[in-house]
Parts: C-alpha cells; structure tokens; sequence
C-alpha cells in the first residue's frame, strides 16, 4: 500500500489539470442530468396528452357503436311494455348480431346480475355473475349494474380476448335501459393503445440514452482537449522553467565568478602587495641583524609591522564584505552604518545615514536581503553615478520595513542601454521577490538627477517585540 501512494499523489501540474477539468465535468454532469429530466418529463406529457388523446377515441367510438345499437332497436323498445318478452327477444337477437372487428360485441346484463347476450362469448349467456372481478380486484358486472341504473357510463378492466383468449385491458360504455332493467354495452380491448404508449415511452428512453452518449462524447473530447492544452502548457511551461532555471544557474555562477574575482584582486592588489612589503622589510631587518647593524633594523621592523596591520584591517574588511559579523551580532542597523561609514572613508563621498528602532523585528533572511541590496547599491553608486551625496534610510512602518538608498549623481541608463549591462539590479529584484516584497527604482538624468532605489518587505518578514530568539536590540 505504501507503494501505492507515491502513484496517486498528484503533482503539481496533475492538481492544475483535476483544477480545470472537475469544474467541467461536474457542469456536463449536470447538464446531463437536467437534461434528461426536463426530456422525460416533457416526453411523460406528450405520452399521456398520446394516451388520453386515444382513449378519448376509443370512447368516441365506443358512444357512436351504443348510440347506433340504440337507434337500431329503439322503435321496438319505445312501444314496447316493461314485461313483453317478445320485444326482449327480438333486442336481445338484434344486439346479438351486432358483432365488428376480431373482438368487438355487445353485452347485455339485467340489473340481478344474469348476461342475456354475449355473442362471442356464449358461455356466459344466462349465467349470474354478480360479484365477478378481474385479475385486479376489479368489479365488473356489478359495476356495469351501477353505470347503467345512473344513466350510462365508461369503465376500464381485464378481460379475456375472444380471438385469442389472453386477458388484456378493455374499455366498455354502459347504457342502462331502466324500463326494463337492463345494461346494455360494449367493450373495445386498448391493447394497441397501451403498445403505442410503451413504444413511445421506449423511444424516449432511447432519446435519453442517445443524449448521455451524446454528452459523455462532448465531455470526452472537451477532457482531451483541456488535457492536451494543459500537456502543452505543461510542456512549454517546463521549457520555459528549465531555461530560467538554466538562466538563474549561469547567473549564480557569474555571480560567484565575479565575487570570486573581486576578492581575487582584493588578495592580490592588496593583501598580496603588503604581505610582500612586510616580507621584504623583515628580510631587511633580518640582513641588518645578521651583520650586527642593530640599530638600523629597527626602522624595517617598525615598517613590517605596520604593513601587517594593514594586511590586517584588509583581511577584516574583506570578510566584512563577504559577511560583516555586526549583522549578526548587533542587527541590520549597525550592519549598515558600518557599511557608510567605510563607503564615505574609501571613497570620500557624503553618505548619511539614518533609521529608527523597530517596534517589530526583521527575520534573518530579510536583514540579509536589505544589507546585500544596500551593498549593492552603494558599490554603483561608487562605480558609475558621480555622485557627492548618498543618503540611507531604514526604518519600519504598519505595513513593514523600508529600505531607501538616495544619491544625486547622474542617473541611471534608459533600459535599451543598460540591457545586458549587468546583474546587480536583477539582484536586487529577486533577492526582494523571494521576500514577496516589491523593489522600486527611481532615475533622473541630468545636472539635477540621481537614483533612488526603494526596497520594501511585507509586515510578515518583522517578528513579534520580546521574541527570544531575536532578544538583542535590533534596528
């Protein structure tokens, strides 16, 4: 199990690609859902508006067939009295011979119960079936009986085919001829409308089947398009990251190269020269020593020793420039009045510095990030502004920590100038971007110009007051 997590973890770019696609498949879900809700309820409407609209045919013909049997005997019913049994004869032949279709015929039942005609179901002719039911539970001669003592009317039930002797679904209309008790009425089998009914109600299951099809094509290939769009951003973003990264690489390596270099030059233009003038003024004093001339190899000496102090002050100030231990020590602050201090002692320029304590504390990462842009800023300033002025403001604020560095020399270059000029700015820019903060750079050119470079970090890069792991006083 344990080698199976790894597998279904996703990555990065497969968390984009669920991002993009689950919103997509859960509105085709949806849509597809709706859909075909709205279609079988629309198709159940049509079906049953198909239903009744044939029913009410059947009953229109079933009215028009009882309304013609009626007017085929009524001369013998209107003249006839309540017990002549020859004018019942002669109804009951008339009705009898009234047979249509493969199935259609008339009944007739008196009000106890007892058929008198069932022309192609003779064997219920005088039989009592009061009380019969269907296969349902359904009263059918009982019911004909009341249909027809209110006047007429429909009933649907189960009833055996005569052509085929299955039992299928059968509308009747009833008439009730009072005088002389009988339930008259005939029956037409709805079978074939029921059939018509199913078939549509499969049709519209298939319509359905066919529009999930349909979607779950729709939804397929919109799934490969957004997964081969989101494989060719993929793709191209990994270049595009694979050259940056590439990019960034070289860019160290220049960095370190050229640090490399700088204190290469520094060891060798300086450290090296003393270290050689000391050299030489020992072996001076030692030459001196070894004739007897004590007295003279003292000024050597004195001179030695004075060199190696300043081989010493150098050595200090290059590891201060590769890492100043106030920073550490005693804060951004101090680190950075150390660093004008002995940028206006090297060069001479004006420098002014200036910050206020922090309620709140800078992390470690942020005091690294504004000492080495400040250091940055300070080393172009000496190399190309020509300026006599360079001010140095810290301080903290509500939304966090500012970093200004000031000079009125001669500007910066415009940017189709300065392209590919260096990597001191793009340093800055992203040692302040990794602090999700934001670096602005301001430049005027001429007698009245200067630069100003504005570095700010968000309030989350300040520590808590009292935090025991910054106790020391902090600017």
């Amino acid at each position: 199990m344990r080698l199976l997590r790894p597998i279904f973890r996703p990555n990065y770019a497969q968390k984009l690609s669920l991002l993009a696609t689950l919103p997509l498949i859960l509105a085709l879900a949806a849509i597809a859902v709706l859909v075909a809700f709205q279609s079988r309820a629309l198709a159940e409407r049509e079906i049953q508006a198909l239903e009744h609209q044939l029913l009410e045919a059947k009953k229109a013909e079933l009215r028009n067939y009882v309304t013609q049997a009626r007017n085929g005997f009524s001369f013998i019913y209107g003249r006839a009295q309540p017990n002549d049994e020859a004018a019942k004869t002669q109804v009951a032949q008339i009705l009898s011979s009234m047979i249509y279709g493969t199935d259609g015929f008339f009944f007739v039942y008196d009000y106890d119960g007892t058929n008198l005609v069932s022309p192609r179901q003779t064997e219920f002719i005088n039989q009592n079936w009061s009380g019969l039911k269907d296969s349902n539970g359904i009263p059918v001669v009982d019911e004909f009986i009341r249909l027809a003592r209110k006047g007429a009317g429909w009933h649907s039930f189960m009833w055996q085919k005569p052509s085929t002797g299955e039992t299928a679904q059968m509308v009747a209309y009833v008439v009730g001829l009072q005088d002389w008790g009988w339930a008259v009425g005939t029956g037409v089998f709805i079978d074939d409308v029921l059939a018509s009914v199913a078939t549509a109600r499969a049709e519209v299951e298939a319509r359905v089947q066919r529009t999930f099809v349909y979607i779950g094509a729709i939804a397929l290939t919109s799934l490969l398009v957004v997964f081969a769009s989101g494989m060719l951003l993929n793709i191209r973003e990994r270049r595009l990251a694979d050259a940056k990264l590439k990019e960034l690489t070289q860019r160290v390596f220049d960095a370190q190269e050229e640090e490399r270099g700088r204190v290469a030059r520094e060891l060798h233009d300086g450290i090296s020269q003393i270290l050689v003038g000391v050299r030489f003024a020992l072996d001076n004093a030692r030459r001196r020593m070894a004739r007897g001339d004590h007295d003279k190899a003292q000024a050597p000496l004195d001179k030695g020793l004075n060199n190696l102090g300043t081989a010493i002050s150098e050595v200090r100030r290059i590891s201060r420039d590769l890492r100043p231990g106030v920073l550490d020590d005693l804060g951004l602050g101090p680190a950075l009045k150390a660093l004008t201090d002995d940028f206006a002692a090297r060069t001479g320029i004006d420098t002014e510095f200036n910050t206020v304590v922090f309620r709140n504390r800078l992390d470690q990462d942020s005091k690294i990030a504004l000492y080495r842009i400040a250091q940055e800023a300070l080393t172009n300033i000496e190399r190309h502004s020509g300026a006599n002025h360079v001010s140095v403001d810290l301080r903290g604020h509500a939304k966090g920590a500012t970093l200004r560095v000031t000079d009125n020399g001669c500007g910066l270059p415009t940017r189709q100038d300065r392209a590919g000029s260096g990597i001191g700015l793009r340093n800055m820019q992203e040692r302040i971007e990794q602090l999700d903060g934001t670096l602005r750079i301001l430049s005027s050119r001429g007698t009245q110009g200067g630069t100003v470079i504005e570095a700010r970090l968000p309030l989350s890069h300040l520590l808590p007051p009292g935090d025991k792991a910054e106790a020391k006083q902090v600017y």
